[in-house]
This record gives C-alpha cells, structure tokens and sequence, in this order.
C-alpha cells in the first residue's frame, strides 16, 4: 500500500485528536480496502489513543457498517503507512443515530400515506409546520422490527413558523422508521389528542417587553488569562493537561497533573463522559420507548454546539475546534467547540485573628474546560472545574425544553406535570456515567470506601457522642459495586498505598457523590436490561483500553447485560494496579410549571479532592489581592 501524504502528519502530539485531513485520509483508505458499495457509511472515524503518549504510530478506530445489509465493522488504521492494520465484523451491532439521519427520518415519515393520513385526522394538512424528531427504539419484540436499524418519529406541529413547535405535541402518534432501508415500517397510532394551540414562545423574537433594571456585569481581565495554550496542552497555576474530543463522549481531558512544589504529581491518566440514558415514566402509547442513549445511540461529541463569545462563555477565551466525521465519512469542523476561561469563584479562605484584629484572605478562582450539546429539544453544558486547592470537579448543567406531551386526561398528574393548556411534562431521569482512568501518584491505585458511624455507647463513650471513621479497601470487581449511604456519610478515596506521606498517609483523593441517584427503574424495563450502570454509583475496573463504554460498545437496540455488568462478573483483583472507576450521577426530573417553555438550568455532578494528597493547604503561595474596577454602589 502508499503510505499516507506526509502532509497529514502534523500533530504534535501522539494523544491530538484527529485533524479534518486525516478524518478523510481514513475513511479513503478503509473505503481502497474494504469497500463495502454504495451503502457503506461511517459512524466513527477517532483516533486511535495510544497506550503510551510517546508512541510514534498515528492510527485512528474506524466504525464502518453497510446500510444494505445491516453489517458493520471496526477498523484499525494506521495514519503512518497509510494500511488497515485490523478488520474486525461486528454481527448484530447497530451504529448510532448521525446528526445526518436525523431529517432524513422526519422527511421519511412525512413522505408516508399512512403517516399524512394520521395528522390529517388531527386537522394538521400543512406538512411544513410538522416537527419530527428522531428518537432511538430500544428493543420491544414486535415482528416486524427484527432484523432492523430503527427509528421512531416523535411529532410535534408549529402554529407558524419560527413558533416554539414543542408547546404543541402531537399525542398518540409515531412512525417507525427504518433508516437503512428509508422506509415506514409501521404507524403506531394511539387515538386522536386534540393537539394544544397555545402558543408558549421563548425566544427573543417573540418577547414584548424586558425587563427593567439589569446593569451590565463585565469580566475584565485586564492582563490576560493565567493559563497557556500550545496546541491541545494547557497550563494553568501548576495544573497541566491535555484536551482530547471524540464523537461519542465530547470533551475528553488527558494526563491531568498538578505541580506541587518542584515535583509533578500525576492524578488522572483520562476523564469523560461516558454514558447517559434518559429514561421516561410514562407507561402508555409512545412514551415507553422513549429511554436514549445520548451517548451510545446519538454521539454527544458530534452535537456540539459552535459557543458565541460574550455569551456562551465570559472573560478572556480561549477556544478549540472539534472534529467529527460525517456518515460518507468527510470531516465536520465544529468551531468554538471546546471553551477555555477562568472564573472567580469566591473566597477561597480566610481567617480573622480577633486578638490582633488581623485579617487574611485569598480568592478562589477556577478553570472552567466545557462543551454544550444539543440532544433534540434537550440542551447539556458539562463544565470540568479545576481549583486551585487540587480540587476537580464535573458540573452538568441541563436546560432547553422537556420533552413535552399532550395531556391525555384532564385529570391524568400522576406521572407528570401540566405545564400548559393540554401539555403535560412527564417525569423523567437523567442518568450520567464517568469514566475516569486513575493516576493518582502514579499507575497502581485501590480504591478504599470510608463511612462515619456512630459508636455504641459503653464504658469508652459514656456520653454518647463518639464518632469513628471506617475504612474498607475495595479489592475485587464485585466488591467494588457500591451504592451510596446518607447515614453512613459515605464516600470513596482513591490511593496510592506504594507511598507514604511525611504524615504516614497514602497520598489519596476522594470521589465525593453530589448527585448519586438509581433510577427505580425495574430490572426487565429498558434501563433495567441496557443499562445496568445506573444500579451502582460507583464500578471499579481494571483498566483496558476494550472496555471503554459502561452500557456496551454499540448500545442502539443492544442486548440486555452489556458493558459494565458483564466485564464486572468476571471479579478480577481492583487493587494496587491501573484501575478505573466509574461514577453514576443522575438529575430526577419532575417537571415543574416553571420549567417550561424553556428550563432554566439545574444541575448535577460530583467532586474529585486531594485527601492527604498534600501534607498542609497547598494554596498558602496565593498572593492576597483586590480588585482594582470593584466600587462602593
């Protein structure tokens, strides 16, 4: 075979994500190799993440399937020799949803006799107005889906256009949708709702009037940002890292480091997002299949949003493009993908002596690295803080507009919210699943589960009021399956027992559970039989570069028991190696009248912080400052 164009080899380092050159360079030389004919489209074309960052070889992990026959491969291309080093047939794997099927779905059902026949009896002729969105199947066991990559159209209709189409749901009715065949398998028409025709607008062009009294507030960085950009490596007040991006996790952050001193202390080796299902509670018509994936069936990295400077993001920006792939596996640049800035975020500490009147204190200030996506009618922010303590932290921000639902029964509440005239909001989760490859203090790490009980009362606690601090290493798999406990205070602390502190400590940090939630789902529902990281709040593995995604490799209309619950039978040894946990998180939705017609943002996340990591408060350096542009009012 030809080697690659020497061109293509510009990245700088081994962990860059792909450029839009070599997106195409792959897909081309997959395509020399393998051809797979007319119908052979791309789910993913990423770089192939080297075990060792000083690797010389630049391979990217190629997703290829046949839209005429249903089957689909992996390939490992090697970007340096320009050849396909592994072709691996996947049978029965089914490639995510692409921003490109998405109108192709809703153009596919307005095209159908039946589907126009259906919206016709609900008085809606003009198919223009007509909203369509594509959600993901799951596996439900009718006939005539076997053998299929499916889509349902959940529908929705505009009073006119620009109108916020999601106040008007359309009850009752979906098209299923093959998309590899572009045809409507079947209409499921569940009775006529009459359609809601209040109008519930939230952009500006719809508002009449402001309101009155917001005066501008400006972030002035009059000497530039503290952090240094070269490349994908970033710098910042003794913290150093690298930005990756792919098209199913979005932001990745690699070899996250943290200076102490003259001494570079690693603390994790690789951190995504990766996994999250939505599950809804509604058991009738429509509404049990709706449980995405957005993650495993649509990709959140391809759904980026291009963030608006002055708006999305406030301060002294620094932005990183994206590249993703296209299904005839071209290359999407998505600009201004990836934001940068710092935050003020308070006092950091502070202390007054009151003998001496003395006071000291120091701001706080963050590093904010984000992305927004946009999954249909739901928008997600997920924000990775850095703190100056050593603290990391993930904030997942959900705004945008609950998936709206006619209101069947005037009387019908129970599972849901009446957020308008005939528009219900349905209860709902928002499950989210980390994968965070362990460094801490180098490569072998245990992860140790720690409670707060009470003492019994006895001769050594005769008031009553004792405290201890129990510490439990988790050392295999099935150990290490572990749900949170309120009464127990509990928390995990992840170690390096191969070295000791001037304390005597193992150099640690604690994974603390802000938003732990199960979904109640049952074990034969969807999210019960796809999803089954959502039963533990934390999962420890060893880490494997073949284990990379907690609900499967290919989860659209995957099989039950996939992914974490599976690798996690096998209990092997978690302790004093390379290890990886993984954090479940959720958001429980119930709607609320004030969430609608668009939600104002709640969040959800969790805490990464040094426990002995450092032998004293490693921020006593911050110099004390004052800002020079504050003034009494």
């Amino acid at each position: 075979m030809d080697s690659i164009d020497p061109g293509l080899k510009v990245a700088s380092h081994a962990l860059d994500p792909l450029s839009p050159a070599e997106v195409a360079a792959a897909a081309a030389i997959v395509r020399r190799t393998h051809d797979l004919g007319a119908g052979m489209r791309f789910e993913t074309i990423v770089l192939k993440e080297p075990e060792e960052a000083t690797s010389g070889d630049r391979s990217a992990f190629v997703s290829t399937y046949d839209i005429a026959t249903g089957n689909l491969f992996e390939a490992i291309v090697s970007l340096s020799d320009g050849i396909v080093t592994r072709w691996t047939p996947r049978p029965g794997a089914r490639p995510r949803i692409a921003p490109d099927e998405f109108l192709l779905a809703e153009q596919i059902a307005k095209a159908d006799p039946r589907f126009v026949a259906a919206l016709a009896k609900r008085g809606i002729t003009d198919l223009s107005l007509v909203c369509s969105d594509p959600w993901s199947c799951g596996v439900f066991g009718h006939a005539d889906e076997e053998g299929r990559r499916l889509i349902q159209t959940i529908t929705w209709v505009r009073n006119r256009p620009h109108d916020n189409h999601y106040a008007h749901p359309v009850e009752g009715l979906t098209a299923i949708v093959d998309i590899n065949r572009g045809e409507v398998v079947r209409i499921d028409d569940y009775g006529v709702v009459p359609v809601p025709r209040e109008e519930s607008n939230y952009s500006a062009r719809f508002q009449p009037t402001w309101r009155s009294g917001l005066k501008p507030i400006e972030v002035v960085q009059p000497e530039g940002p503290s952090f240094t950009v070269d490349g994908w490596a970033v710098e910042w007040c003794g913290w150093s890292f690298r930005v990756g991006f792919t098209p199913r996790e979005g932001l990745v952050l690699h070899d996250l480091k943290l200076r102490d001193g003259a001494t570079v202390r690693s603390i994790l080796k690789r951190a995504s997002l990766a996994e999250m299902v939505v599950p809804y509670g509604h058991p009738a018509d429509v509404h049990p299949r709706k449980n995405a994936f957005d993650c495993g069936e649509y990709g959140i990295g391809v759904l980026a949003n291009s963030l608006t400077l002055g708006c999305d993001c406030l301060g002294a920006i620094h932005y990183f493009d994206a590249v993703v792939n296209r299904i005839d596996g071209s290359a999407q640049v998505i600009e201004n993908a990836i934001c940068l800035h710092e935050e003020d975020c308070g006092v950091l500490w502070k202390h007054t002596d009151f003998r001496t009147e003395e006071t000291e204190v120091r701001r706080g200030r963050r590093l904010v690295i984000s992305f927004v996506a946009t999954v249909g009618n739901y928008e997600y922010g997920f924000y990775w803080h850095l703190y100056l303590d050593g603290t990391v932290e993930l904030d997942v921000r959900l705004t945008g507009i609950v998936n709206t639902a006619g209101l069947t029964q005037q009387g019908e509440t129970g599972r849901g919210t009446r957020i308008g005239p005939g528009v219900v909001g349905h209860i709902h989760q928002h499950v989210f699943n980390v994968r965070l490859d362990m460094e801490v203090d180098g490569p072998n790490n245990t992860v140790v589960e720690v409670d707060t009980v009470a003492d019994p009362p006895g001769p050594e606690n005769p008031w009553h009021n004792a405290l201890s601090i129990l510490e439990t290493p988790l050392l295999t798999e099935k150990a290490a399956r572990r749900r949170t406990d309120a009464a127990r205070m509990r928390w995990w602390k992840i170690v390096n027992r191969e070295r000791t502190t001037a304390l005597g400590h193992h150099p640690g940090y604690r994974l603390v559970p802000h938003s732990a939630l199960r979904t109640p789902a049952a074990p034969l529902s969807q999210v019960g039989q796809r999803a089954g990281f959502v039963t533990h709040d934390i999962w420890v593995t060893p880490t494997s570069a073949e284990e990379r995604w907690p609900a499967g490799d290919y989860v659209n209309q995957s099989a039950p028991g996939q992914g974490l619950p599976a690798w996690t039978e096998q209990d092997r040894p978690v302790a004093d190696r390379p290890i990886t946990v993984w954090h479940s998180f959720a958001h429980n939705h119930v709607v609320r009248p004030e969430d609608y017609p668009v939600q104002p943002s709640v969040h959800c996340g969790f805490l990464l912080q040094p426990f002995a990591f450092f032998d004293r408060n490693p921020t006593l350096d911050i110099p004390p400052a004052t800002s020079a542009h504050s003034c009494c009012a």
